[in-house]
């Protein structure tokens, strides 16, 4: 190999490096984001896939708790926020009676709660205050029966139920052609707030299905 193309060869590798530098996500500060974004799974559909989930036992869940997550304006999100403390016994009494599994809750505090500047009890009880902020339309509230919605209509009804969600503070996830989740953002404050870069609908399709609870 000449001189030139070994340069070149190093060149080429330094940048693939930084690339992937600038791609990963980054571990972030402690307390140091903008906004949340408050994630709502509709279970249903979740069970269609995973059905031996401990939310999956015919405990009939419509929206559960996905997650409070704190983002950057400009994109992305910090995660698993040193120090990582472990929940206490306490603590995890305390997030079970808002996520659906505690597999789930413990997964939720190591990568997002322990970003949020507080520690356990208190981010749980922002999340309570979080889910109380956002009321779920009468339209979707669990049901036997499948629905059938637009994307948009989706985001029309949250905004509807809940009075000052502007409508770039809401967006939905769809996995296939059925609902995923509704996601919304909010204020450190828990205000309802415009979401960030990078937030963005997920859903190709025209019109969406919304499964029957199980």
């Amino acid at each position: 190999m000449t001189r030139i193309a070994a340069l070149a060869l190093i060149l080429l590798c330094s940048l693939g490096t930084a690339q992937a530098r600038q791609n990963a996500q980054p571990r972030g500060e402690a307390g140091v984001f903008d906004y949340y974004l408050l994630s709502l799974s509709w279970s249903p559909t979740f069970c269609l896939t995973h059905g031996s989930n401990p939310q999956c036992s015919g405990k009939g869940y419509g929206f559960v708790l996905h997650g409070l997550w704190p983002q950057y304006q400009a994109g992305g999100w910090p995660q698993r926020c040193a120090p990582v403390t472990p929940l206490t016994t306490a603590q995890r009494d305390q997030g079970a009676t808002l996520f659906p599994s505690r597999q789930l809750l413990a997964h939720e505090w190591e990568r997002h709660g322990t970003c949020s500047g507080l520690d356990a009890s208190a981010y749980l009880a922002t999340a309570d205050k979080a889910l109380g902020r956002v009321k779920v339309p009468a339209a979707l509230q669990p049901s036997e029966s499948a629905q059938t919605f637009a994307p948009r209509q989706i985001v029309e009804l949250f905004r509807q139920a809940n009075p000052g969600l502007p409508a770039d503070g809401v967006v939905v996830r769809c996995s296939g052609a059925q609902l995923a989740e509704v996601k919304v953002c909010l204020g450190k404050d828990l205000g309802f707030v415009a979401c960030g870069r990078g937030v963005k609908m997920q859903c190709a399709q025209d019109e969406v299905t919304v499964p029957g609870i199980r």
